[in-house]
């Protein structure tokens, strides 16, 4: 069973990334590759963006189920919303103002969790 912090209880710290100082934003270079080795991804106000489709909604929820751990982990969460069997996910470092490689890394773990639900 999960249980939940009080607010301002959290895990990380201001200005950091799982105890760590946030990451530098990537160079318009960087981006570029990187977005070259994440088909579906692209840059749309700023952030990584993408949206998943399943068959249905249990498929789109257990997308999200089971990337939840995952992101968890990372202490890096994810903008995503889910109506029906979409789930459109935004990616960006907030404490850096923009995508960093934080971004890249999950959404490779996302694009990994839907391959293995397709």
């Amino acid at each position: 069973m999960h249980t939940c912090a009080a607010p301002g209880q959290g895990r990380s710290r201001p200005g950091h990334y799982n105890g760590l100082m946030a990451r530098q934003t990537l160079s318009p270079e960087e981006l570029r590759s990187a977005l070259h080795q994440l088909p579906g991804w692209s840059i749309q106000a700023g952030k990584l963006h993408r949206e998943f489709q399943f068959p249905d909604f249990p498929c789109a929820f257990g997308f999200m189920a089971t990337a939840a751990p995952h992101i968890e982990k990372k202490n890096h969460h994810p903008e995503w919303l889910n109506v029906y069997n979409r789930v459109v996910v935004d990616l960006t470092t907030h404490d850096a103002g923009g995508v960093t490689a934080n971004d890249i890394d999950l959404a490779r773990l996302l694009d990994a969790i839907a391959a293995k639900l397709a």
